[in-house]
């Protein structure tokens, strides 16, 4: 997706402004003292005062942002939305934008084109030179002319003038072609007739930035005007934007044709769909709509989705970009948060009403354009829109359609809401993790549950041993390398998480204390960088429950932490069954085979050989644990893995022996009837 700063950043455009040209009128004057001030005073000599675009040039911040490259393209931005707010009013379906050789910049429309006819209050000069040459002075300061528009304030080409070494204009209108040249603010000499023109009508502009403002090596970026004009006509499907760089200014430019023709009858849905993997989508469809209303006051369109990559939502007010959101954004996620909650009460589930806005859209990607008349923006550049009636006009349109978009496929709204919830989820998580740090900030951070840690803090190489019950923790303990060998205790078995919901998994202590022990998040929040231990290895006795517990750790992980497993950073431990000696010799059987093997091999002389049964961890002695299961010179580790071949099967496995169906576990277990009769009971 192309970054917003490329192809949304604009601001105000407008064809008009007014003010003083050609010396007709006095610029800046500066009344210098007969003799230095004392003591530092000044007086009213001291005061300068700026005129005409004096103050652009002066100042050049004030309006455009800055000097750098993002306030060099802002110049381009308010050009092009002159000639949009033409398109949007009806009288235009074609804008040029062409990027010259030798760094000229031009973009021209078959609008009406700026009147050229004598100004009523300046009659000394034309419509057109007023506009250039004047701050604050325009046809969109009254509705009549333009029902919606995104220059304001009479800024917008005015500021691209003072701020052009050259600018020419060239006006086609009542089959006359007209045209004036400019530099630095000032006209050139009076406006021109060129001839007649029988086909043509429109505005057309051709500057060039001035390096006194933007420095000698300051050039437009063609990759940046092309993604700049593009996003244009997706905001208006009812303009063709036809696009033209000189070749020699391609070399190097990201992806960047030298002609191309953008034109979008789909608009923002069209956006949406091409730039985002559909196999990554949440629902099957995009969510899209518009609202169309008599002389453009509190149109909108949208299209929302949600999907597994970066969340952004890209808005605009009358085509102009609002990078920074405001009311019409906040509408939009008000109405979505409202629709999902009200679809979850519907439909039974109550987890639904945990969700906020924030959840809503953390994974949401969004277009949204409003036309709403004379709206109130923050600051000159328009990033944020203010207009109070704008989140009216949009959460009322949208709150229907979205209503109507989940009843309609309840499949995509199931699967939509999950998401949504596991956000909520996740977000109720990270709160409690911040909770736990701030703590820390105050007091030793208490260790979750009954940790404890090992002394080193990297990761690498450090281990921790998941262990059954209290007292083969206390073993474990004792029998550890403290430098980097780590034991939680757990009290019994753990939740099922597949077969347990969302809620019983948040609220399960064991399960908390675990995730925030490794420290690495779960899901779609994984952090492979943040887990603080190399090896997790479950440590349980080497019978039937132990196992099953060993089968619940492992679920957990499959399905919280699936990337620690892939990474292989999940161990079994193979603690021994038997405690087998012959006089001065001992040894350790991991199961009934093994014993019988090491009878045939190992105690072949004469004695009894004696044979123990471990009941658990915690009956062996601390060395006995350590040189068996802990010591990694004697110990044996399985690594988990799941088989990359057949991944759908080892789910399908785990849904049908861990899940809420017993009618599968019944009939795994019936499938292997006949094995139970090798079974050592």
């Amino acid at each position: 997706m192309d970054d917003k700063k490329d192809d949304l950043f604009s601001a105000g455009a407008t064809p008009a402004s007014a003010g003083s040209a050609n010396g007709r009128r006095k610029s800046a004057a500066k009344a210098k003292p007969a003799e230095p001030q004392a003591n530092g005073d000044y007086s009213a000599a001291d005061i300068e005062v700026l005129e005409g675009l004096e103050p652009v040039r002066r100042r050049p911040g004030m309006y455009i942002g800055g000097t750098d490259e993002r306030a060099l393209h802002h110049l381009f931005a308010e050009v092009i939305d002159n000639a949009m707010d033409e398109a949007v009013a009806g009288h235009a379906d074609h804008i040029d934008v062409e990027l010259e050789a030798d760094g000229f910049l031009s973009v021209s429309d078959n609008g009406r084109g700026i009147p050229v006819d004598a100004h009523p209050k300046f009659t000394d000069r034309s419509a057109l030179e007023v506009i250039m040459t004047t701050l604050h002075a325009g046809g969109k300061f009254d509705s009549k002319v333009y029902e919606t528009s995104g220059g304001l304030h009479g800024v917008g080409v005015s500021v691209v003038n003072a701020l052009s070494d050259h600018l020419e204009v060239e006006v086609a209108r009542n089959r006359k072609l007209y045209r004036q040249v400019f530099s630095r603010g000032k006209a050139q000499g009076p406006i021109e007739t060129i001839g007649d023109t029988q086909n043509r009508r429109g505005t057309k502009v051709r500057f060039h930035p001035d390096a006194e403002i933007f420095g000698e090596k300051a050039a437009f970026d063609p990759h940046r005007l092309f993604t700049m004009a593009r996003s244009k006509a997706y905001l208006f499907g009812g303009v063709k934007i036809r696009w033209r760089c000189a070749p020699a200014l391609l070399a190097g430019a990201l992806e960047t044709p030298e002609t191309d023709t953008f034109h979008f009858p789909g608009g923002l849905k069209d956006y949406l769909q091409a730039t985002l993997p559909k196999e990554h989508q949440v629902t099957r469809e995009v969510f899209a709509g518009h609202s169309r209303k008599t002389g453009g006051h509190g149109s909108l369109e949208w299209a929302v989705t949600w999907h597994a990559g970066d969340a952004f939502m890209r808005s605009y007010c009358n085509t102009i970009p609002t990078g920074e959101g405001g009311t019409h954004e906040a509408g939009m996620r008000i109405a979505l948060t409202r629709g999902l909650k009200a679809y979850g009460e519907l439909s039974g589930n109550k987890r639904a009403a945990q969700i906020t806005t924030d959840d809503v859209m953390t994974s949401a990607a969004g277009m949204l354009s409003i036309f709403i008349r004379e709206p109130e923006f923050v600051g000159q550049t328009k990033d944020r829109l203010a207009t109070a009636e704008a989140q009216r006009i949009v959460e009322n349109a949208v709150r229907d359609p979205f209503d109507h978009f989940l009843a309609g496929s309840p499949g995509d709204a199931d699967r939509l809401l999950e998401w949504v919830i596991e956000r909520a989820d996740e977000r109720m998580r990270r709160r409690k993790e911040r909770d736990v740090s701030r703590k820390s900030a105050v007091r030793k951070l208490r260790l979750p549950g009954k940790l404890a840690d090992c002394s080193q803090t990297a990761a690498q190489g450090a281990e921790l041993f998941i262990v059954e019950g209290d007292s083969a923790g206390g073993s474990a303990k004792q029998g550890r390398n403290r430098a980097n060998q780590a034991i939680l205790p757990l009290r019994g078995k753990i939740l099922n998480v597949v077969s347990a919901g969302r809620d019983k998994l948040m609220a399960n202590q064991q399960i908390a204390d675990l995730v925030q022990a490794l420290g690495c998040g779960t899901r779609t929040k994984y952090r492979e960088n943040d887990l603080r231990y190399d090896r997790i290895i479950i440590m349980t006795d080497a019978d039937v429950d132990g196992a099953h517990i060993a089968s619940l750790l492992i679920t957990f992980f499959y399905q919280e932490m699936p990337e620690l497993i892939r990474q292989g950073h999940l161990y079994l431990a193979v603690p021994p069954l038997y405690r087998m000696t012959q006089g001065a010799k001992t040894l350790y059987a991991r199961d009934d085979a093994h014993r019988a093997v090491l009878m045939e091999t190992e105690f072949t002389g004469r004695g009894k050989v004696e044979i123990g049964r471990f009941k658990g961890l915690g009956e062996m002695l601390p060395a006995q644990l350590k040189e068996t299961t802990m010591n990694p010179a004697t110990r044996t580790l399985l690594r988990v893995e799941v088989d990359e071949l057949d991944i759908e099967g080892t789910r399908l496995a785990v849904d049908d022996l861990m899940g809420s169906k017993a009618d599968a576990r019944f009939r795994f277990i019936q499938e292997r009837a006949a094995f139970v009769g090798e079974l050592d009971i």
